[in-house]
């Protein structure tokens, strides 16, 4: 064979092998990308956009296999119907989805049928957002607009998929309706823009609201959904661009089912924000039983301690003073284990120069005796400390001036911290460990333009998780020192009240949101970094 052939036939051979592997590597599955696109409406049969309707019968064709959910409480017609169009397939698949009309519809007048989240291909369940079709039975669409930005009142960034609604002002509406009723128009802020434009209206007045809709029915639900809104009328035609700053109401008061959840502590939930309770056992309980009601500082609980006893069931009354309303409970007793005295301190090694040192009960701390607690240094002098009792936040505090490049022994000795029940801790020694000031950087924020005082100049790291805060009631210059290496944001809240906490919204009561703003840009701090920076706050 000549030597050009045996050349080409040993290619030849490489070939052969490397194509009998590639086909070896196709037969092997591997899953692939996951499929995150949603079904493409390619044509409807009468067309989107058609006027002098008159069918009863609407086909919407797609590019693939399609299944509907939760189309009864999905799809909104508007304006609405009397009875509900007949919407299939129902529990199958199919590549195009038929509405039968069932009503006689209104003349010269256009209709649109929005479908929410309710057309979803049939593999992934990836949904064909809030889908519309359109069409009038005169010689015209409505062709108004309403359009605007969800914002929310208190993040920096806004949540995807807010449904903006329009609601008609007539006879039948009052505030109460977005609780229980769906809109007469729909849209969705989708992934990509917190932009909105609610299209093909008719011209009157109009209420205004965006909600996170969680469950996805169309009406506001004051316990999982945040809500914005807008005061006044929307009257159209209007050029009017509106702005929609979208917060969590604190539910309305509710108390929850108490129970046991220890041998010795009964918890009582409730929602409702800041409510006064009194909690009184109607049941006899002997004189040497000892209780003693405190609120979670976490959750929206009362504690209800007491020393164990044998009792099959006690019965309480619970009292709402501001209501007046009174709740009475049975709860059974539970074969549970007693909750013990557990204490953690906040910090377990290195601890920065600004930060509080406490250390927290698992159980109510009634007496802390700081003769049996010392601070030592790294040589073993005594530093001076002060230590107090935080009963809302059940915790004990110990302040101390922190020194640079420093070692802390903190030293607890039996007996120093007594809980609830006569228990008290054991030894306890705790080690903590200071940097240098070269390890920190420091921020001086200054502000600028028309400010309203009081305000809560607050400094939180890139997740919005706060980490420094400075309570405003005049004009002055603002330090942020010791800071730790990494990225900022700046958020100031106008305390409008004066409480010193931001207060959120109530739609029914139409009160706002206190105002919250960003500084626009991400501050980033280098250790052995002094830095200053202006912020300009705009009305």
């Amino acid at each position: 064979m000549p030597r050009i052939q045996r050349i080409l036939s040993f290619f030849f051979l490489i070939a052969v092998v490397l194509a009998a592997l590639q086909c070896a590597r196709r037969g092997t599955p591997t899953g692939g990308p996951k499929d995150t696109t949603p079904p493409v409406l390619l044509k409807a049969e009468p067309e989107n956009l058609t006027t002098e309707f008159k069918a009863k019968k609407i086909k919407l064709y797609f590019d693939e296999y399609i299944k509907l959910e939760d189309v009864q409480n999905q799809l909104i017609v508007s304006p609405p119907l009397k009875y509900n169009p007949e919407v299939s397939p129902q529990g199958g698949a199919s590549k195009y989805v038929e509405i039968i009309l069932k009503d006689t519809l209104l003349e010269n007048t256009t209709y649109t049928l929005n479908f929410g989240q309710s057309i979803v291909d049939n593999n992934e369940g990836n949904p064909n957002s809030f889908l519309t079709y359109v069409f009038s039975t005169g010689t015209y669409i409505d062709s108004l607009t309403v359009s605007g930005v969800v914002k929310d009142a208190f993040n920096k960034k806004a949540d995807e998929f807010i449904s903006v609604m329009l609601y008609e002002i007539d006879t039948a509406y009052t505030d109460s309706t977005t609780f229980n009723k769906p809109p007469n128009y729909i849209t969705n802020t989708l992934d990509s823009t917190t932009i909105f434009q609610l299209k093909y209206l008719k011209a009157g007045k109009y209420a205004i609201i965006a909600i996170k809709d969680e469950s996805k029915n169309n009406v506001f639900d004051q316990n999982t959904d945040k809500i914005g809104f807008i005061e006044d009328t929307v009257s159209l035609p209007t050029d009017t661009v509106y702005l929609l700053n979208l917060f969590k109401e604190i539910p309305n008061y509710s108390l929850k089912t108490p129970n046991y959840a220890a041998a010795n502590k009964i918890i009582f939930g409730y929602s409702g924000g800041d409510v006064k309770l009194d909690i009184e056992a109607l049941t006899e309980i002997p004189d040497s039983i000892s209780t003693l009601v405190v609120k979670d500082p976490e959750k929206d609980t009362l504690n209800y301690w007491f020393t164990p006893f044998e009792i099959d069931s006690i019965i309480f009354k619970v009292t709402n003073e501001r209501l007046r309303k009174i709740d009475t409970f049975t709860v059974k007793t539970r074969k549970l284990a007693a909750d013990s005295l557990m204490l953690s301190p906040s910090h377990r090694s290195k601890i920065n120069f600004a930060d509080e040192f406490y250390i927290t009960s698992s159980i109510p701390v009634v007496a802390i005796d700081t003769t049996k607690m010392a601070i030592f240094n790294k040589d073993t002098i005594a530093v001076n400390f002060k230590a107090q009792l935080d009963t809302a936040k059940n915790r004990m505090l110990m302040d101390f001036e922190k020194e640079a490049d420093e070692i802390y022994f903190l030293n607890l000795l039996p007996n120093s911290i007594t809980d609830f029940f006569g228990e008290t801790n054991d030894t306890i020694n705790y080690r903590l460990s200071t940097g240098g000031y070269a390890d920190f950087g420091n921020l001086r924020l200054n502000l600028a333009g028309e400010i309203t005082y009081p305000i809560i100049v607050q400094l939180t790291d890139a997740k919005e998780k706060l980490y420094r805060e400075i309570y405003v009631s005049e004009a002055k210059t603002l330090d942020f020192n010791t800071l730790e290496p990494g990225n900022y944001l700046v958020r100031i809240i106008f305390d409008s009240n004066g409480n010193g906490k931001w207060d959120t919204g109530n739609y029914l009561k139409k009160i706002q949101p206190e105002k919250v703003i960003y500084y626009p840009s991400v501050i980033e701090m280098r250790a052995n970094w002094e830095k200053i920076e202006t912020f300009t706050v705009l009305d």
